[in-house]
């Protein structure tokens, strides 16, 4: 089955065809970093780093280009409230964000730029959409610059609108535009503003527009035609519809896909700062592991939207647990299996599917299914292409417990770990011993005080083996 995305700008599930054959482009906006971000920030993070390793494993090149916007209003809103320069504002968040997606086990993109690092590319190209006929300077003497979306009869395409039925940008002061839909392509210096947050240009000092960011950042690093933009469905317009009509405008075929992924929600509203709702991942992620907050934004579909609670967090905890656990028990039974062999088909079949995440986690627990009835059996060729099998899909999902970075975070310290296992394993053999001599109310003290520590024992049949506990076992 050849892979299919729902392509946002025809509103279709289309065949995917790269612009090059075996390499693959993306862009995807990324943050701007105002604040920590929470789950709904990160879900585009997962959610994108899923489409990568999902067309790494399907034999392609992937280039990832993922943008900081290190300068915007919000920014300089909340740093003047802080009383803290704008960029070191931003820079605080900034590696607040490479945090957030690292600890869920998303790979860093192939380029991260961050807005203020490429003014030239964007003053280029307002040059040229003036020379053209579709930006202007407004007469006010402000230094702001517009885009004309009357002079682009295309505008209005990727989200299916027309010109008449939308609402005025709210992106910059109306008084200097044609018209109140026009959007701002660069910002005139207004004083009282930090004086930093600005550069020189032909129409005066200024900064620039949000959406022109993206487009010449996706430009110099993609080309003129890539393959796939992506990013969250609020984004859809006016920032990714802004970005079409500049882009094209300028002569350039730009994304031949848009993706969306849908939004994460609380109480059925977006998870948003100013609504006071986020959960933020830093605060998240002490109360699962990070794996399990993986899990859990995976097992929904992309365009599904997802409706966030702690309940549902700890369900999808749980259920993750017994796939790890399968994992752990066959990994030591059999001495550990490449994931790199062949796939299931329906796993497969699942993922070309829109990246059907859903489908392909069914796949996934019926495979764990089926192994652990193999388990006890100690070793087998059944239980070693299972194995393989779960870790392989695993891999893809970005959530095998056996590979980087899961397998370095498991158990803290290295030094920790040796004396944990050290004291367990002399505990164990004490029971153990008594249960030789059948004093089994001393067996069991010694079972129970783990427990209490929140240790779970299993016997299996080559012996005793421990883990921590969930947080329901261990209450």
């Amino acid at each position: 089955m050849t892979l299919r995305l729902y392509d946002t700008a025809t509103a279709a599930v289309r065949d995917f065809v790269p612009v090059q054959p075996g390499q693959v482009g993306i862009y995807h906006c990324g943050l701007t970093v105002q604040g920590a971000p929470h789950v709904g920030h990160i879900y585009k993070e997962v959610v994108f780093d899923v489409l990568r390793r999902w067309l790494e494993r399907s034999g392609y090149e992937v280039t990832v280009i993922a943008n900081v916007t290190d300068i915007e209003d919000k920014i300089l809103a909340k740093s003047a409230e802080r009383g803290v320069p704008w960029w070191a504002h931003a820079y605080e968040f900034e590696r607040e964000l490479h945090w957030a997606y690292d600890v869920l086990g998303c790979r860093p993109p192939t380029y991260e730029p961050r807005a203020t690092g490429h003014i030239p590319e964007m003053l280029e190209m307002i040059e040229q959409l003036i020379e053209r006929g579709h930006a202007y300077v407004a007469p006010d003497g402000s230094g702001d610059v517009y885009f004309d979306v009357r002079s682009w009869p295309e505008y209005g395409a990727l989200s299916h609108q027309r010109i008449d039925d939308m609402e005025a940008a709210e992106d910059a002061d109306p008084r200097g535009k044609r018209d109140p839909r026009d959007f701002a392509l660069w910002k005139g210096y207004v004083e009282g503003t930090p004086r930093t947050a600005s550069w020189p240009t032909p129409w005066g000092r200024g900064r620039p527009g949000w959406h022109l960011e993206c487009s010449a950042m996706a430009g110099k690093y993609l080309g003129t035609e890539f393959d796939i933009h992506g990013g969250g469905l609020d984004l859809r317009f006016p920032h990714h519809e802004n970005e079409l009509a500049q882009s094209t405008a300028v002569g350039q075929k730009f994304a031949r896909f848009w993706m969306h992924n849908a939004l994460v929600t609380t109480a059925g509203e977006k998870m948003s700062k100013s609504m006071g709702n986020s959960a933020v991942v830093r605060n998240v992620v002490e109360r699962v592991r990070p794996i399990e907050l993986r899990y859990y934004l995976v097992q929904s579909h992309y365009r599904s939207v997802v409706e966030f609670s702690f309940e549902a967090l700890e369900e999808a905890a749980k259920s993750f647990q017994r796939i790890e656990g399968f994992v752990t028990r066959a990994a030591e039974v059999t001495g550990g299996v490449d994931p790199a062999g062949e796939l299931p088909a329906d796993f497969v079949t699942a993922m070309d599917d829109d990246l059907g995440t859903p489908a392909a986690i069914a796949v996934l627990h019926n495979t764990v299914r089926d192994g652990n009835k193999l388990v006890a059996d100690g070793d087998s060729a059944a239980l070693r292409e299972a194995l393989a099998a779960v870790r392989g899909m695993l891999v893809v999902l970005g959530l095998d417990p056996l590979s980087e970075p899961w397998v370095s975070r498991a158990g803290g310290s290295d030094e920790l770990t040796e004396v944990v296992d050290g004291l367990v394993k002399a505990l164990l053999e004490q029971r153990q011993a008594a249960r030789g001599r059948k004093d089994y109310a001393a067996a069991d003290a010694v079972r129970d005080r783990l427990k209490a520590l929140g240790v779970v024992v299993e016997d299996t049949p080559r012996g005793p083996r421990w883990s921590l506990a969930t947080t329901d076992e261990g209450s």
